[in-house]
């Protein structure tokens, strides 16, 4: 897909969700990284489970030891990361097909609480920014 975004990352506004091919991460992060986010990875390859999932956040967030595991406190850590000392975030989200695929209900869940911590951090002016990587035929299908 290799998408052109207006997107100006420093401004809280522009922040979202957004669809994106795996070959637009790169360029992404680094665009993000320029202007003083914090870039967080994330791979959704070969997904299980939410275990695996809290597992991989865990990691990319740099979650504190007493994360919760679960949704709710999924949901609250995102819209604190005050351990990641940053200005803005961004998340990007690579082979996010393989969970959609395995378990639509996880990712709509994650998808929800992803769009609530945009509006959270809209309001505080910080900008949030979450792309989740598709194939390219998921761009062609009206059902993506």
């Amino acid at each position: 897909m290799n998408a052109q975004f207006d997107l100006d990352f420093g401004d809280a506004q522009h922040g979202g969700i957004f669809f994106v091919t795996s070959e637009d991460l790169e360029p992404l992060a680094e665009a993000a990284g320029m202007q003083g986010l914090r870039v967080c990875r994330v791979s959704l390859a070969d997904y299980t489970d939410r275990d695996a999932l809290f597992d991989r956040l865990t990691q990319a967030l740099r979650l504190p030891a007493d994360f919760g595991r679960n949704w709710d406190a999924l949901a609250d850590s995102m819209r604190d990361l005050s351990w990641l000392k940053a200005t803005g975030y961004i998340l990007l989200f690579d082979r996010a097909e393989d969970m959609r695929d395995r378990n639509e209900e996880d990712f709509d869940t994650l998808l929800d609480i992803l769009e609530e911590a945009v509006d959270y951090w809209q309001e505080a002016d910080a900008p949030f920014f979450v792309f989740f990587a598709l194939p390219e035929s998921a761009f062609d299908d009206n059902d993506a």
